[in-house]
């Protein structure tokens, strides 16, 4: 007979597929490895002709690329080196993110840590803000990392803000 005591069945625990209301794909890069203007492409804000501030962000559409003068001044604006993600810092952020999405509740699906950027799926109940969702696992894995390295001479991991992109069903 097992003595110890015993928590809700709900308290821990991944939501079941069946449960999830809404898929959310969270993106977000390492800190100073995407700026703005990269040849890449890159989603910040442009300034227009009539000097005007635009964000060419919507799916399926062009989107900003190959701007070196605003790459060479976002470049000149850091406070410290680029962050690049390592094999064990790869293992700490996927325990991290495991333990997060168990604590909020929230059903981590897939998970891809490159060496400048993360992507997750996660299912969620209810409808909480995509900025929190992508809040919560970016802050838990600074977190981890600052625990088992020292925190970055920029002071974060990461860059500011993040993708957050609503996946239509499941399948997606």
């Amino acid at each position: 007979m097992n003595s110890s005591p015993q928590q809700p069945a709900d308290v821990g625990r991944s939501p079941g597929v069946d449960e999830i209301d809404r898929w959310w794909l969270l993106t977000w890069t390492t800190y100073g490895t995407w700026l703005p203007g990269d040849r890449r492409g890159f989603v910040s804000p442009v300034a227009t002709s009539r000097g005007e501030s635009i964000r060419h962000n919507v799916p399926g559409t062009p989107y900003d690329a190959d701007h070196e003068g605003l790459r060479s001044h976002h470049q000149s604006q850091l406070v410290g080196t680029p962050i690049y993600l390592s094999k064990p810092h790869a293992h700490v952020l996927l325990a991290q993110f495991r333990e997060t999405a168990r604590h909020r509740d929230y059903s981590l699906a897939a998970a891809a840590i490159m060496r400048e950027h993360v992507y997750l799926v996660v299912g969620v109940i209810g409808d909480p803000e995509p900025a929190d969702l992508l809040r919560d696992f970016k802050a838990y894995g600074s977190r981890m990392l600052n625990r088992e390295w020292s925190r970055p001479e920029s002071g974060t991991w990461w860059t500011e803000s993040g993708s957050k992109r609503k996946l239509k069903d499941e399948d997606a």
